[in-house]
């Protein structure tokens, strides 16, 4: 596998885990849950999902051939608590994915250089990948963090949870030395 190759498939597969652990996160609250705020200067829940989708439906529609920041984007209207339901929520962040996975699934090495525009502001298509994987990890973390806040008590980890470090090592450790990436079991 080539090093562009293997980028392309490393970057797919973090987009990937990055859906996951939202994903897993989500799937521990309640509709009580999406709008609640720590303070009234903070993202809900619905808020963050609202704006990662609005950024994903932008950002990857067309992704080679039109700038980023498409003219029909209201991104302010992203910052607005108004889903109705966890069930509305869910089906905007499907379709931000989709939209992310049906851009990067075709891509190819030879893409990697290949100019892209957001907001006029060129990006090599690596370049633009890079943004946007970190756009969202920083999202998603926030977004883990919120949902982790109003689970409480009932919280199932979707990492190695506390005091579980010494076990978790010890059976990796235990096993032969293996090239793979690190969200396969």
């Amino acid at each position: 596998m080539t090093t562009d190759q293997n980028y392309l498939d490393s970057t797919r597969r973090l987009f990937h885990y990055y859906r996951g652990l939202g994903e897993k996160a989500l799937a521990q609250v309640s509709d009580e849950h999406i709008h609640q705020q720590p303070s009234p200067e903070s993202n809900s829940i619905a808020i963050l999902v609202k704006h990662l989708s609005g950024n994903m439906l932008s950002r990857f529609t067309d992704f080679l051939s039109s700038d980023g920041e498409k003219p029909w984007r209201n991104r302010d209207a992203e910052f607005e608590n108004d889903y109705a339901d966890k069930i509305e929520l869910l089906a905007a962040w499907n379709a931000g994915w989709e939209v992310v996975f049906s851009a990067l699934d075709p891509l190819q090495s030879e893409d990697l250089d290949r100019i892209v525009y957001i907001r006029n502001e060129g990006h090599t298509v690596l370049e633009a990948l890079h943004r946007q994987l970190a756009h969202y990890s920083y999202h998603v973390g926030q977004l883990v963090y919120l949902c982790r806040w109003l689970a409480g008590p009932e919280w199932q980890s979707l990492s190695i949870p506390k005091g579980g470090s010494q076990g978790f090592n010890a059976e990796k450790f235990e096993q032969e030395k293996t090239r793979r990436f690190f969200t396969e079991k």
